[in-house]
């Protein structure tokens, strides 16, 4: 009961600062209905149940299988295993993984079909799969993280010349997507079993990171060679009506139950048969703890079914609905004022930028203060939604000018700043853009692209985790330079008192 009340005070740090913005929009500037209002609370309700359930479950069925798949790649000394169980890991991983599902089902929403939820899962598990692989061969082959990074963001470079903007927006968004609450468990599992081969030459705790921001490129790659090979170009969109206000709110989410238990079943369903495959042949794990993990995954299932029912139900619709009304308002300031306390409140509520901050706390001794840490990331995100609102609200500006001279600086700083930090930056990306931004905070945007006159919902809408997953890569690269400069301003200090 301790761990889930844990859980339980991590989820409420998590979706409080959502609910606080939004009852403070309600009952000033932008009021609801009391079905939509209703509806949200009741979304919210079941978020926090669902997510407090899932990161349980989690810790105790999800990570122990990553640790033992860690465990057996450690022992192999076989790179064709390593590779192998990569790139079936890799995709199933990012198969299961809800945030890219949730991303997935609002651009096959927003898109009438035209690029449908299966399709854009697949392709961007494969590409997750194939850098992922890369990436624990870097690791095994001890390849600097800069170079890895410079060849992937190269080919995405190459890919965008040739894709349309809308493609280039939702290939960035799924980045960011697809490294959320399965996918980043198991990567670092995978990536602390594998570096056991490197043990005796070295390794450093820079191997440690990294893993999640080279698997997330492929995402991107994913996304824009599909769009080539299917010869996909201009996407043509509109953002639902929501019925919220005029429907039954509990039949709502008795309907959303009902199509939500059976992907979240199928989500799963490819780890559980992974398990059973290495639990015949490799873990060979008593019965007591086959039990226990067996449960983990049940409580898994449960808080995914729940969280899901939560957002499809009513927190994205929310989200969308106060994204509309704020562009009504026709305040360009209160648009971007309350976009960036949006900002604020998601990168506070996501439990994993807590994770994140203890790593960099406890690796570098203390030095980088852990408050220094949120201050940074806190800023990049309230900056990343600021400027998502910007793009919408001023034409001129297209999403390229953020993501192509962003990521170019952000492979370019990888040359500068120390490996540790670098890992750690492209990791803070997929951290960052967790189960809160993929759903309400890309529904608000998409809102505000909806009302906005001239703009486009899907070239407009979509691109905004895009932005949350640069802008922290970037803010501790930026932190890195400067301990990396006080280092060494105190090692010449230390020096000349010799």
């Amino acid at each position: 009961m301790s761990e889930i009340h844990s859980k339980l005070k991590e989820v409420l740090a998590s979706v409080l600062p959502i609910v606080a913005i939004v009852l403070a929009l309600h009952f000033t500037v932008t009021p609801l209905e009391p079905h939509m209002l209703l509806a949200f609370l009741v979304g919210a309700l079941l978020v926090i149940v669902g997510l407090t359930l899932f990161l349980f479950g989690i810790d105790q069925g999800l990570s122990p299988i990553g640790e033992g798949l860690g465990n057996t790649l450690a022992h192999s000394n076989s790179m064709t295993m390593v590779i192998l169980i990569s790139l079936v890991l890799g995709f199933f991983i990012s198969y299961a993984e809800p945030d890219l599902r949730i991303l997935a089902h609002q651009v096959a929403l927003v898109t009438s079909g035209q690029f449908g939820d299966l399709p854009m899962v697949v392709v961007i598990s494969i590409g997750l799969a194939v850098m992922m692989t890369l990436g624990m061969v870097r690791i095994i082959r001890g390849v600097r993280i800069r170079y890895l990074l410079a060849f992937a963001y190269g080919i995405i470079l190459l890919l965008s010349l040739f894709s349309s903007f809308d493609f280039l927006a939702i290939a960035f968004d799924a980045s960011g997507a697809t490294t959320g609450a399965i996918t980043v468990p198991f990567m670092l599992a995978l990536a602390s079993g594998i570096s056991v081969f490197r043990r005796k030459k070295n390794t450093t705790e820079a191997d440690n990171f990294g893993l999640v921001g080279i698997a997330s490129s492929g995402a991107i790659i994913g996304v824009l060679a599909a769009a080539l090979v299917l010869n996909l170009t201009k996407l043509n969109g509109h953002l639902p009506e929501t019925a919220i206000a005029q429907s039954n709110v509990f039949g709502m989410y008795k309907e959303a139950i009902s199509s939500v238990a059976g992907s979240s079943a199928l989500s799963l369903l490819p780890i559980v048969a992974v398990f059973i495959i290495f639990q015949a042949f490799y873990f060979k794990y008593s019965t007591r703890r086959v039990i226990g993990i067996s449960r983990g995954v049940v409580w898994t299932y449960v808080g995914l079914v729940i969280f899901m029912v939560g957002v499809t139900g009513g927190f994205m619709a929310v989200g969308s609905e106060l994204g509309i009304r704020l562009a009504q308002s026709g305040s360009s300031a209160l648009i971007l004022g309350v976009s960036a306390a949006l900002g604020l409140a998601t990168v506070l509520a996501e439990p994993a930028v807590h994770v994140l901050t203890d790593q960099v706390a406890i690796i570098t001794g203390g030095s980088v203060k852990r408050s220094l840490v949120f201050l940074f990331l806190s800023i990049a995100v309230g900056l990343a939604i600021f400027l998502s609102a910007l793009r919408i609200l001023v034409p001129q500006i297209e999403l390229w000018m953020y993501l192509l001279p962003g990521f170019g600086l952000a492979v370019l700083l990888a040359f500068f700043v120390p490996d540790l930090f670098v890992g750690m930056a492209f990791d803070a990306g997929g951290v960052a853009s967790g189960p809160m931004t993929a759903s309400f905070s890309l529904a608000f945007v998409q809102g505000i692209a909806a009302q906005v006159p001239g703009s486009d919902v899907v070239t407009e809408g979509f691109g905004m985790i895009a932005i949350v997953a640069l802008t922290p890569i970037l803010a501790l690269e930026i932190l890195g330079a400067l301990y990396q400069f006080k280092t060494q301003k105190q090692r010449k200090k230390d020096a000349g008192h010799g």
